[in-house]
Formats: structure tokens, sequence, C-alpha cells
């Protein structure tokens, strides 16, 4: 190619004025300065004469889509296509020219060969690049507000974004790698704090487990009109929490015959009926600060709450417990029963009257029973967590004869239930643990020795085989007091129901099943749940920055140990003395808190 002296040329997509010719040509660049180059190493636009690239500064608009409509899907070349649009074929239209050729709107090719789209064509790319260029624009304008520590309604997509990473349901986000931020949901949730566009009343961790957070959606039968031992005429008292919005399970006497009644959830929910499949794949009811997503459909707890309405359907365990405090003389049976709500506050009041007397030593004696077996008694400190209106509340539960009077009556049920179906060979759920702690003492008195015992304990098991629960201190066991928000408890109802209307029980093979898939659904609900209350107690010390308290010291672990803070039933590292003791009462005060994190960090006061 014949590049003449004074042209013009194009090097690295640039305009240059050839100056001098040679083995190597000299040009001049728009900056001023002048480079010598090869010839290949620069294209031809025009043969010049070119005095100076200023002269192509002014430009007169030019008539580019009246070429377009003329030569529409034609073929041409540079000079014909600068003389059409610009009139004249100039090293100023050469330039023009080659600018809307590179720009690959109107024409694309070479100055050879260069191709005419049609203005259709035209019309549609241009709203592409527009849009393109609006979202470059949105998003540096987002990068910037971003570093600001802002952002503005216009973000939502990006934020968006990240708030999916925060919710576990993506792994990358060019927002956060753009921000220098990690690829991880803390980072992203940390990030979404910093904008604003999260505050603390966000709770991500149901959702970033993928517990379900939809309610239950299953159609419920009728309630079946079938024949029931008729028990209103006992005085039947749910003794739970105030509050409480699914009561399932309550007591009466008859004599020193001892009746625990439960929720005949198993009435309305038929293994493998679409309500049971939904509550096998949910494994629980999930029970957060902010809400509760019951395991069952909505109409469960009307139709089956005890003490919702005047008569209420229910399982009845019936039993005696003799002079050792072992249960005996065991009766199930589908009932009716009258029942009235009482909170544990109101029965501790009552315990001196009947039957509250009663029923008190009864749990004592079913209990001393279980000490003597070499039950595990672990007593530390529980609290109860509500959220309302974005404020968190933190309650400590206090340690009752009513709620030990409770707990032991739904223990004697589980022992009751395990018992009637070994001795009727129904497969069933039952619940082990395997309790190794050799001569360890299993009732301890201070905090740190609880603590220890916990940490040592192995997790119970569910299983289609019957085995002792060591912890419990009881030959055999199985959970069936709450159908309407375990599953387990549930299947069992189901293989006590079918046995006892002449029906066909599962068999052992699909026990196993079911006790497989419930737990690893519960799993993640108790993983939820844990999480969640370790959320809100982080947000409740923010809602409370001057925070002051006690804490008890349970383990050391220089130069940190694990305090326990009653209050709050909240474990934290604290830095402490080599000669402070465990079970010493240390005074805190917060000093700061890491909501992605849940961290939150105290120092002594002295």
């Amino acid at each position: 190619m014949n590049i003449p002296q004074h042209s013009l040329v194009l090097y690295k997509n640039g305009p240059a004025r050839v100056a001098s010719l040679g083995d190597k040509l000299e040009i001049e660049l728009e900056d001023g300065r002048s480079l010598r180059v090869r010839p290949k190493d620069v294209l031809l636009l025009h043969p010049g004469p070119l005095r100076g690239l200023r002269e192509m500064e002014h430009l007169p608009p030019g008539e580019v889509e009246a070429a377009c409509e003329l030569l529409e899907g034609e073929q041409t070349t540079l000079p014909d296509l600068a003389e059409l649009v610009y009139g004249a074929y100039t090293p100023a239209t050469a330039w023009a020219t080659w600018r809307r050729l590179d720009e690959g709107l109107y024409f694309q090719g070479t100055p050879e060969a260069i191709m005419v789209r049609p203005l259709a064509e035209v019309a549609r790319e241009r709203v592409a690049r527009e849009a393109k260029a609006a979202e470059r624009e949105a998003w540096n304008e987002f990068l910037s507000r971003a570093r600001a520590g802002r952002c503005a309604a216009e973000d939502a997509a990006f934020l968006h974004e990240i708030e999916e990473v925060a919710w576990g349901q993506r792994e990358q986000s060019r927002v956060l790698q753009a921000l220098d931020c990690g690829q991880n949901p803390e980072s992203a949730h940390g990030l979404l704090l910093r904008l604003g566009h999260w505050d603390g009343t966000i709770n991500p961790y149901p959702q970033r487990i993928g517990a379900p957070l939809a309610a239950a959606v299953a159609d419920l039968p009728e309630l079946p009109d079938e024949p029931r031992l008729d028990l209103t005429g006992l005085a039947a008292y749910a003794i739970d929490d105030e509050g409480n919005l699914d009561p399932d399970d309550a007591l009466s006497l008859d004599g020193n015959r001892l009746w625990v009644h439960i929720a005949d959830a198993a009435a309305l929910v038929p293994p493998d009926s679409p309500a049971d499949r939904e509550a096998r794949a949910r494994g629980a009811t999930l029970y957060l600060p902010e809400t509760t997503v019951p395991m069952l459909p909505a109409a469960a707890v009307p139709q089956l709450g005890l003490g919702l309405s005047e008569i209420t359907p229910a399982l009845s365990f019936g039993l005696t417990l003799d002079a050792d405090g072992v249960v005996t003389d065991v009766e199930i049976a589908p009932s009716r029963v009258r029942v009235r709500r009482l909170s544990y506050e109101e029965v501790e009041l009552r315990l001196d009257e009947e039957p509250f007397r009663t029923l008190h030593e009864l749990a004592s004696r079913h209990r001393t029973r279980r000490r003597a077996n070499r039950a595990v008694f672990i007593d530390l400190p529980e609290v109860k967590m509500q959220v309302a209106d974005g404020r968190v509340s933190i309650k400590p539960l206090p340690r009752s004869r009513s709620r030990m009077l409770v707990t032991e009556a739904m223990l004697m049920a589980g022992e009751a239930a395990a018992r009637f179906a070994l001795e009727h060979g129904l497969p069933f759920p039952f619940t082990t643990q395997d309790v190794a702690v050799g001569d360890a003492d299993r009732e301890p008195a201070g905090l740190a020795a609880m603590y220890a015992l916990r940490r040592s304990l192995r997790p119970r098991q569910y299983s289609g085989q019957p085995g002792s629960h060591g912890g419990l201190g009881l030959d055999v066991y199985a959970q069936v007091t709450s159908p309407l928000r375990r599953y387990l408890d549930l299947v069992a109802h189901q293989q006590l129901r079918a046995f006892l209307r002449g029906g066909d029980p599962l068999e052992a093979q699909a026990i196993i099943e079911r006790v497989g898939a419930a737990e690893a659904a519960a799993r993640g609900i108790r993983r939820a749940e844990r999480l969640s209350r370790e959320h809100w107690t982080v947000v409740y010390l923010q809602q409370h920055p001057g925070w002051q308290g006690e804490g008890v010291l349970v383990e050391k672990r220089m130069p940190r140990g694990v305090v326990l803070i009653p209050e709050l039933a909240l474990e934290a590292r604290v830095k402490v003395g080599e000669g402070v003791a465990p079970d010493s009462i240390l005074p805190l005060r917060l000093t700061g808190i890491e909501l992605p994190a849940r961290e939150v960090y105290f120092r002594l006061e002295r």
C-alpha cells in the first residue's frame, strides 16, 4: 500500500499525519508526539495533503441516515461514503466517516468494503445501546453511593443481588466483588447494614438455611364421627406459658390415676395424607422470636388445641404410678375432654390445692425414681424471647415447681406410650440417649459443672428400635406429647391410632424412613431457631448499648474464658485473669457488637 507524505492514517485507532517517508514512517499524533512506525502498522484513510490534525476539529453534521436509506443493504468504500454523507472526501470527512464505521451502528466492515445496515436494524441497535449506556451509568452511580455508605431507591436490583447472597440463595455477586467485599453471606449482610438497606430487624438465618417460612397449605378433613372415651367429667388443665398459641397437652386426675391428654392430631392427619407429607418435609414447627411457622395447616390448632373449645378431642394416656415411681397400668384411648387453660404462674400459686397437690406429688415421685436411675439434671438458664415492632424483649424463665410438674407428666406419658408399643409389638419411633459420663455427677450444683456436663453429652437419637434414654433415666421412652409441632410425635400417634382402631399400623421400615426424613428436616429447624435467637440477642444488646450485668465463668480458656450471662442465656468469651475461678460472678459491661457475625464483646468492670 502506497502511503503518501502528509496523508491521514489510522494508528492504534487514532488519527495520525505522515510527516516523512522512508523505511519507516514518521507520524505525528494528536498529542503532538512524533513516532517512527512501519507502514504496515498504519491504515491509510486519506492521501492528503493534511497540514495538521487540527484541520479535522470542525466538521459539518452530515446526512448519515439519508446515506443509509440510499445505500441500504449495499456495499461501498470509505471515500464514496464520505462524499455521500458529508458532500466531500477530505481528511476531516474521512476521519469522521471512519469514526462512524468504527462505532458499528450505521456501518460495518473495512474502509475498502463497508456494509450499510438497514435503518430498522439501526433503530433496534440504538435502543439496545442506549439501554446498556443507562445500565452502565446506573451501575457507576450505585458504586459511587455504595462506597460512600449510601443507597437509593433506584439501586433495588443491585441491592437484591446482595440480599440473595445474604440469604444464601447465590454464591457470587459482582456487586460484592466491585466493592471488595467477601463472597459470603456474612459479608453481604454487613454491606446491607452499612448501606442502611437492612437493619437489625432483618433476620436472614431461616431463609439462609432453607427453613420453611410459608404456611402449610394442605387441606384437613372433618373430624371423624367415631367412638371416644368420655372424660369430660374430669377436670383437665392445659398448663403453659402465658400467651401460648398451640396448647397440645393437658392433665387430669381420677383418684390417684393420672391422665395426660394430647391433641389428637392423627385423627385429621393420617399417614401419607397431603398434610402428613407436608409435615414430614418440615419436621417440626419453626419457633422464631418474631414469628411461628406451624408444622400443620392453620386449621389444625382451632380444631385440636386443648381448651380452645368447650369440648376437645384428644388421645388420652392413663397411667398409675406405684410407690417407687414406676409407670404401670397403662391405658390409651381416643377421648373427649373439657379443658381449662392455666399459666405456670397461676398453678404455682395453687400447688397446695387439689388436684395440683397430688399432681406435684406424682411428679416428684417420678423424678425421684429417675434420679435413682442416674438421670442427668442440668439446670442452665433459659429465657423467653419475643420480637414485636422491631423491639426485642428477653425475660428469664423461672425454675418453678409447676414447670417440673408438667415436665414429669409429659415424661410419664412418653414412657407409657413406649411401654405400650413394646407390649403390643407396635413399630414405633423411640427416643434414646447413650450417656457416657462415667462416675461424673449427673446433677451438678454449679453452672460451670452443668456447662461441662452438657458439652459431654451425646445427642439423643430417634430409632425404630427401643433402647434406654440415659439422660432421662428411663429404660424406654418416646416423645408423644407434641403431635401438633413435632413430626415424630405425630407418627407415634398415627401408630397408636391405627392399633386402637383395628387398622394397619406402619411397618418398621416405614418408621425408619420417617425417622430419617423428619430428623433431617428438624435439624434445619433447630439450627434456624438457634441462629435466630443468637441474632435477636445481639439486636437486643444493640438496642441497649449501655447494658451492664453479671456473668458466670463456666470454662477457662486463657486468656479468655467462656462466661454465661443468665439473664440473656448468652455465652460470651471475656478476658479474665488467671486467678478467676469457675463459677465466679463477674460484673460485665457491653463494649461492642458485630451483628453479621453474631458476636458480642464485653469487658470486666473493675
